[in-house]
């Protein structure tokens, strides 16, 4: 399938069944007259083969070597992107990065595969307003001297995201902008 009919397809999926009309506190405390939920698609076969596939798409043949990003948003996109990279034969190193270091067992805030400074690393996230979990994800894999290469979201609310990335060295890309539905 041609990658425009692939966006065709999450655009659609994303009007019907992630985005609702309203009154919304946001986790950065605002308010809005609308919420994008993307795990609604993320956690569905198709929503999550749409997103990983546009994705590994952007990103192929940039010598991107691992993906991950922050708990919960990035969860079921960095594992449609394992399964996904494996069938493609770009195998990415897949992560999770955890709101704190958990206390027991390997005590590790980030889970997965090892990474090293030697890896190309791409940070993605269902949506982006502030950029908040994003930059706490960059701050987490600087502690370990992961070079990020950018930030991914499926949809960039407009809300300060990019600004906020930029000024601790990353560029948001998305494959949707709210201004695209309307809003």
């Amino acid at each position: 399938m041609e990658m425009q009919e692939l966006k065709k397809k999450l655009f659609a999926l994303l009007e019907k069944e992630a985005l609702k009309r309203g009154k919304f506190t946001l986790s950065s405390g605002k308010t809005s007259n609308y919420y994008l939920d993307g795990r609604v698609i993320t956690l569905t076969p198709e929503g999550a083969y749409l997103v990983a596939k546009i994705i590994l798409d952007m990103i192929k043949g940039k010598g991107v070597t691992a993906v991950g990003g922050p708990t919960l948003g990035a969860d079921p996109i960095t594992g449609a992107l394992a399964a996904v990279s494996y069938l493609e034969n770009i195998p990415l190193k897949n992560f999770i990065v955890r709101k704190q270091t958990k206390e027991h067992g390997t005590q590790r805030q980030i889970e997965g595969p090892l990474l090293n400074k030697n890896d190309r690393v791409v940070i993605v996230d269902d949506v982006a307003t502030t950029g908040k979990a994003l930059i706490e994800a960059k701050e987490a894999l600087d502690k370990q001297g992961i070079p990020i290469d950018r930030a991914i979201v499926i949809v960039d609310r407009c809300e300060g995201a990019a600004e906020n990335l930029a000024k601790v060295g990353l560029k948001l890309e998305s494959i949707f902008s709210i201004k695209d539905f309307g809003l």
